[in-house]
């Protein structure tokens, strides 16, 4: 067995041996042997924002002779190398951490001092010549940097959830197109209502989503005002007006997105409400993608036993038991996701509220939570329309026997009888177990012809021109 090889690298406490091979260094360490807590890495595109910021700024630096042309190019070669998603399992802290995000920080700073070191020939660990805090690290603090990656990274998530979730707002009208003459048994509190169609419930859920969206695409706005530049407290420390300014103008060319120094550095670096309002909205989508999910469920059940209004795309074998089930279990994924960016957002929520003075340091829950929650319902509404919405059948045969049999028709009589005359008639059909059509011709009350017109179940679902 070879044995294993280690380098000797030290810090403001002491020295520690680290594996040879590893980018990361000493504080990244002492982080992985400090916080052994959940397993969970950071998102992907966090790790690629924290990269892009790392970028601008020694672009930035190096413009303004603060860093030397040849420090400077192999930290910005390290960046793109990182950005580009080489180096990501080198990123190892856990997502509960030390407040602030500083052990995430410094295990960027010390991966791309390394890979820049490397870059010029050098050993890793070579701090003399380049070192992750008086190089890669110059002008920024954690305060800064951490807040302005998750910007950047729910920005790019955003953009990704944002065309999922079009497609399947599309997916949705384009079944409500295909159902559109599919009249069904409306139910309120789970029980006999007026009649619709199929396709006015998926137009109903595709409009939901859509106004989901909308929501999110508005908070998101908030997302551009960045707080790079503010340093420590948002005094802007260590760091000048011209660098803040190009370091704004080297993120937009690097991110394709319309950001900005915030209005006020001593806002973003106190308080993380613009995070915790993105997640609101994306718990609300969750609210509506949820009740979606429960509608498809209850309108499949059966198939025998349950509604049986429509046929989901049949996936997998539901049970271990009972031979031939079969589960919704795409709906019922979609539920569960939803369930837990429900829960992500009260955990941002009170992490939100958990900074003091200059500084929340809650912030590495806020990062994994948000971008969590961006990624999981991404992800689920991709698969609702691949593997569910696009292949649904309607059993219209079963749509219209309920429709016809539903007593929620009875509200159609109220100007033709009166609303008591109606509900009498309902009680009895309920009481001799005959149709409510059946009830009103034998009392008299209208004609066969009035009856047919008046209750006629496409006519229920569209009001008159």
């Amino acid at each position: 067995m070879k044995k294993k090889k280690f380098r000797i690298e030290k810090d403001s406490l002491g020295t520690k041996p680290v594996p040879s091979h590893v980018y990361y260094g000493i504080e990244t360490l002492r982080a992985v042997e400090n916080f052994p807590i959940s397993g969970m890495r950071f998102h992907p595109e966090f790790i690629k924002a924290l990269a892009m910021i790392k970028k601008a700024c020694a672009m930035a630096n190096r413009s303004l002779g603060r860093l030397d042309a040849r420090r400077a190019n192999a930290v910005i070669r390290a960046c793109q190398e990182v950005i580009s998603g080489k180096h990501h399992g080198e990123f190892v802290t856990d997502v509960l951490q030390s407040g602030a995000g500083v052990s995430a920080h410094m295990n960027a700073n010390e991966v791309i001092a390394n890979r820049a070191l490397e870059l010029l020939g050098k050993r890793r660990g070579d701090h003399a010549f380049l070192h992750s805090h008086d190089h890669v690290n110059m002008g920024q603090s954690t305060n800064d940097v951490i807040p302005t990656a998750l910007r950047i990274a729910a920005l790019r998530l955003s953009k990704e959830f944002c065309t999922a979730s079009k497609e399947l707002e599309a997916a949705l009208m384009k079944k409500s197109r295909q159902f559109r003459r599919v009249v069904k048994a409306g139910r309120t509190h789970l029980q006999d209502a007026a009649p619709v169609t199929l396709g006015q419930e998926f137009s109903g859920w595709a409009t939901q989503l859509q106004k989901g969206r909308e929501r999110v695409t508005l908070m998101a706005r908030g997302l551009y005002e960045l707080g790079i530049g503010g340093s420590a407290v948002g005094t802007g420390l260590n760091t000048s007006l011209r660098y803040r300014k190009a370091v704004i103008k080297h993120l937009k060319q690097i991110t394709q997105f319309p950001v900005k120094a915030s209005r006020d550095l001593f806002a973003v670096m106190q308080n993380d409400a613009d995070f915790a309002a993105i997640s609101g909205t994306l718990r609300d989508y969750a609210l509506s993608l949820i009740q979606i999910a429960n509608d498809l469920r209850l309108l499949s059940s059966g198939p025998n036993t349950g509604f049986g209004e429509i046929r989901l795309p049949a996936l997998q074998p539901g049970s271990s038991i009972m031979p031939g089930k079969v589960n919704p279990v795409i709906p019922e994924m979609t539920a569960q996701v939803g369930y837990q960016v429900i829960g992500n957002d009260a955990a941002i929520a009170f992490a939100a509220a958990g900074g003091e003075c200059e500084l929340n340091v809650m912030r590495p829950v806020i990062v994994h939570n948000l971008l969590q929650s961006f990624e999981i319902l991404k992800n689920a509404v991709k698969v609702l329309k691949t593997r569910c919405i696009a292949g649904i059948q309607a059993n219209p045969e079963k749509c219209r026997y309920y429709a016809e049999n539903s007593f929620g028709i009875a509200a159609a009589l109220n100007p033709h009888i009166g609303y008591s005359k109606a509900a009498e008639c309902v009680k009895e059909a309920v009481r001799t177990r005959r149709t409510l059509r059946e009830v009103v011709l034998a009392k008299g009350f209208l004609s066969e012809k009035e009856l047919a017109r008046i209750l006629s179940p496409e006519n229920l679902t569209r009001p008159p021109k």
